[in-house]
C-alpha cells in the first residue's frame, strides 16, 4: 500500500509562514469521512455508538468534530471527564473506563451521568462507598486470561494484562450488583492491541456474546450493551494492508445473528471505543531538517524529538516518513532521522531509505493522529509543539498553541526564572 500524505508541500510552505515547525497537523475531512464509514459498518445495530478513546487525542476541537459525527467519549481520568463535559458530552454519551481508580473520579463520572465500567471486583465496594448507592447501569470489564489467537497467530496475551475480571469474578460481580439493585448491565473487553486483520473484532465479539448469553441465563441480568472496545489497528508500514471496516462490521453482524439473536438478545446495543483507528492516519508530525551528520552512519537531525512523538523511541514503532515535495523521488539514501534529546533512542527512523534530504526540507511523519501529541512529555526541558487543524475548506486553525518556557516554569514556586527571561525564552537585560 502506498502511503501518501494528506497535505502537500505547497500547503505546508504556506502553513509554516504562520506556524513554526514542529507541529502536529490533523485532517478534518479524513476524520469525518472515517467516522462516517464506521457508522455505516455498524448501522445494522440499532443502538450502536462509538465512544472515542480520549486518551488517544485529547483535544477539545477534535472531540467536538467527533461529537458532530455522533460519537461519545471513552474517558480514563478526571481531566478527560472534565474535557468531555466542557465539550458538551453528557450522560450516557460518556463511558468511564478506568483502573486503579481514585474515588473522586468515580464521583465525577457519576455526577456527569456517565456509564461506569468497573475494572475489578473490589471496585464494587469502592463505588458503593463513594456514591452511597450504586447507579442503575453498570458495565464490567472482562479478561478471560490466557492468550488471544487468530488461527495460529498469537495476537496478544490478556493473561498478562492488569485489566479486567476473571470469568469467575465477572459472574460473581453480576450477581452481587444485581442483588444491590443494579438494573442494567454492560460487558466490555480489550484482548489485543493494534490488530491489522478483519478477523479480530468478530472473534472478540463471539467471546463476549457467548459470555453474555451465559451471564443472562445464570444471573438473570438485563444486559443492554456489549462494548467491543478498541484494538482495530492501522497499517503503519506500507507493506501492511488496511483493515476493511465494512467487512469487520459484517463479520460482527454474522456472529451477533448466530449467538445473540437465537438467545432472545437481539436488542443488545454494540459499542466501540476506537482511538487509533479513528484518528491515527488523519494526523501527522511536520518537522524540519536542521542538521546533517556524517560519522559511522548518515544522520539527519530534525527540530522535533521524542517529546513530540515517543512511539519510535519507546516501542521501536515504525512511522512512515515522506519528504514533502519529494514523494516521487528515488529513495536512494539511507538515514537515521533523529531528534535532539540526550538519549540514543531519540530516533524517528533507523536505516531508513529516503530521498536525499537537504537542510530546510520539511518531513512528514505519518500516522501520529492518535497516541502522538498525547504521549508527549518535557524531558530535557523540551516544549510540546502546537496542534493545527487542516479544515475541510483548506484553511488551517491552531487548536493548541505550542508551549513556551513560561509554561514550563509555571509550576515552580521557589525561583523567578521568568523574571530573567521573557515568554519566548529571550533573556531580559
Amino acid at each position: 500500500m502506498e502511503k501518501r500524505p494528506f497535505v502537500t508541500l505547497e500547503q505546508l510552505q504556506e502553513i509554516v509562514k504562520d506556524y513554526p515547525t514542529p507541529f502536529h497537523l490533523y485532517d478534518e475531512r479524513g476524520i469525518r469521512e472515517n467516522a462516517g464509514r464506521l457508522r455505516k459498518a455498524f448501522a445494522w445495530n440499532k443502538g450502536f455508538k462509538e465512544y472515542f478513546a480520549v486518551k488517544a487525542t485529547p483535544n477539545p476541537f477534535i472531540l467536538k468534530i467527533l461529537k458532530e459525527e455522533g460519537c461519545g467519549t471513552d474517558c480514563s481520568s478526571l481531566t478527560e471527564l472534565m474535557m468531555s463535559d466542557a465539550c458538551g458530552f453528557c450522560g450516557t454519551e460518556i463511558m468511564f473506563s478506568s483502573n486503579d481508580t481514585p474515588p473522586e473520579e468515580f464521583q465525577l463520572a457519576h455526577d456527569l451521568g456517565a456509564i461506569i465500567n468497573l475494572d475489578d471486583f473490589t471496585h464494587i465496594r469502592c463505588l458503593e462507598e463513594t456514591l452511597g448507592k450504586l447507579p442503575e447501569t453498570i458495565c464490567c470489564r472482562y479478561n478471560p486470561g490466557g492468550v488471544f489467537k487468530i488461527s495460529n497467530d498469537i495476537m496478544d496475551n490478556p493473561g498478562d494484562a492488569k485489566y479486567g475480571m476473571t470469568t469467575e469474578q465477572l459472574f460473581e460481580a453480576f450477581k452481587v450488583l444485581k442483588a444491590k439493585g443494579v438494573k442494567y448491565f454492560g460487558i466490555h473487553a480489550f484482548l489485543a492491541s493494534n490488530t491489522v486483520t478483519n478477523e479480530y473484532y468478530p472473534m472478540l465479539a463471539k467471546v463476549l456474546f457467548e459470555v453474555a448469553v451465559k451471564l443472562q441465563r445464570e444471573t438473570g441480568a438485563d444486559i443492554r450493551f456489549i462494548n467491543l472496545s478498541g484494538g482495530i489497528g492501522i497499517p503503519y508500514s506500507p507493506d501492511q494492508e488496511p483493515n476493511d471496516i465494512m467487512a469487520i462490521g459484517d463479520g460482527v453482524r454474522k456472529v451477533y445473528e448466530e449467538v445473540l439473536v437465537p438467545a432472545g438478545m437481539g436488542d443488545v446495543a454494540l459499542f466501540t471505543e476506537l482511538g487509533r483507528f479513528m484518528l491515527a492516519p488523519y494526523g501527522c508530525l511536520v518537522t524540519k531538517a536542521i542538521h546533517e551528520k556524517h560519522t559511522h552512519k548518515e544522520y539527519v537531525g530534525v527540530d522535533a524529538c521524542a517529546v513530540n512523538l515517543m512511539r519510535p523511541a519507546v516501542y521501536g514503532a515504525y512511522h512512515h516518513i515522506t519528504v514533502a515535495g519529494k514523494e516521487d523521488k528515488a529513495c536512494d539514501q539511507v538515514y537515521d532521522v533523529v531528534g535532539s534529546l540526550c538519549e540514543n533512542c531519540d530516533k524517528f527512523a533507523i536505516d531508513r531509505k529516503l530521498p536525499r534530504i537537504e537542510k530546510g526540507d520539511l518531513l512528514i511523519i505519518h500516522d501520529t493522529g492518535a497516541h502522538g501529541f498525547s504521549m508527549g512529555y518535557n524531558y530535557n526541558g523540551k516544549l510540546k509543539s502546537a496542534e493545527l487543524l487542516l479544515k475541510e475548506d483548506g484553511s488551517v486553525d491552531m487548536i493548541r498553541r505550542a508551549e513556551t518556557p513560561q509554561d514550563y516554569f509555571a509550576t515552580f514556586d521557589f525561583c523567578d526564572v521568568m523574571g530573567k527571561y521573557g515568554e519566548q525564552g529571550e533573556r531580559n537585560p
